[in-house]
């Protein structure tokens, strides 16, 4: 089946499946973090961060720019956490899935 630029599929449940992934690696991420044993100075930024972008993802399709900025106060909060990187890893995958932001 051919799509037009810029069309997505849905899932049977009718989600956007770059949502529903960037829904799932955020709770991958939020229960990485939750799970960590060590505190850090900006950790309330990261789950603070993690739960916007939870509701963005559930509010449908989030804003591209929102998303990225984000992604880079998550990264500068558990970038030092070598535990989290894989789950940081999966949620930026999981933006970059949006592509580019149009002003």
């Amino acid at each position: 089946m051919l799509r037009s630029v810029g069309q997505t599929r849905e899932t049977q449940s009718g989600e956007d499946p770059r949502v529903t992934e960037l829904r799932a690696a955020v709770s991958r991420l939020r229960r990485e973090l939750a799970g960590h044993p060590a505190e850090f100075a900006d950790r309330g930024i990261a789950e603070d961060e993690l739960a916007a972008m939870d509701a963005m993802a559930l509010s449908g399709v989030p804003e591209v720019r929102r998303l990225r900025r984000s992604l880079l106060l998550i990264a500068g909060a558990v970038g030092s956490v070598s535990a989290l990187a894989a789950g940081l890893a999966n949620v930026r995958h999981a933006v970059e899935l949006f592509g580019e932001s149009r002003n």
